[in-house]
């Protein structure tokens, strides 16, 4: 899977996995939401991503080498 991919997934999964967590935990949790959301506004305005940067150093492909 590509960079782009994997940032999908895990941002889909903090976002779901939160808001289980604030239904079954505390609403405290939505603050967790928030910040997923704000951080994908983030990167779609400025283009930069931390978790884009950790996934490289990790030795992610960016793209698909075909």
């Amino acid at each position: 899977m590509t960079t782009e991919r994997w940032i999908r997934l895990i941002a889909g999964s903090f976002i779901l996995l939160s808001l289980a967590l604030a239904h079954w935990v505390h609403p405290a949790w939505l603050w967790f939401t928030a910040f997923v959301g704000a951080n994908l506004l983030q990167s779609a305005l400025t283009r930069w991503c931390l978790m884009e940067d950790i996934l490289a150093r990790l030795g992610v492909a960016k793209k698909l080498n075909r």
